[in-house]
């Protein structure tokens, strides 16, 4: 007998595009993991409409509603934990967890970020590869801890860095990584926690 699948909730805060190639992995019937929840911090973020429209479970929580960002947190933690939710994707969410959310959901809290970690950690990564004259950049999902970017590295995936590349051009080729790494990267972490 197939053991049950990893449920997953995936957090974002807007378009939702690599939380669209998580969903759409985990409707291969033997990928280990299915969406259970797509948690946003903002009502208005269009990847809650994508998740809906592919019949999976969708919350908004606003910071604002909450007495602190401990009171938040720990709103997000119990809507996760209240749909069986076992690993944590974060796909754009754009607001820095707390510790307590973070060790929490230590080893099992995911983030893919658009650059070769340790390299370009927080905000305008393609911007900043340029600039560097760098000759490659990807992206990394790794494990979230309390460090921004920091936590251990579990796949990357590079591009080259062309002639002529704008911040735009070069984000796309990114993005088109990130959408084959973040579910095969999500799969392992499923299988690994599936055979603990």
């Amino acid at each position: 007998m197939v053991s049950a699948r990893v449920k997953v909730g995936v957090m974002i805060s807007g378009r939702g595009s690599n939380m669209a190639a998580l969903i759409e992995a985990s409707r291969a019937p033997d990928y280990p993991a299915e969406i259970a929840l797509v948690l946003s911090n903002k009502a208005d973020a269009p990847g809650l409409a994508v998740a809906a429209a592919a019949d999976v479970e969708t919350l908004a929580l606003s910071a604002k509603a909450y007495a602190d960002k401990d009171a938040f947190e720990a709103a997000l933690d119990a809507a996760l934990k209240a749909r069986g939710v076992e690993i944590v994707c974060l796909a754009g969410y754009m607001r820095i967890l707390g510790r307590a959310f973070v060790e929490g959901w230590s080893g099992r809290l995911v983030n893919i970020h658009p650059s070769l970690l340790p390299l370009y950690k927080g905000l305008h990564t393609h911007e900043r590869a340029l600039a560097d004259g760098a000759r490659e950049h990807g992206c990394t999902v790794h494990l979230v801890t309390p460090e921004l970017d920091d936590g251990p590295i579990l796949a990357q995936a590079r591009v080259p860095v062309l002639a002529g590349d704008d911040p735009d051009r070069l984000a796309a080729r990114v993005l088109a990584e990130e959408h084959r790494l973040y579910p095969a990267a999500l799969a392992e972490l499923a299988r690994r926690l599936r055979a603990a």
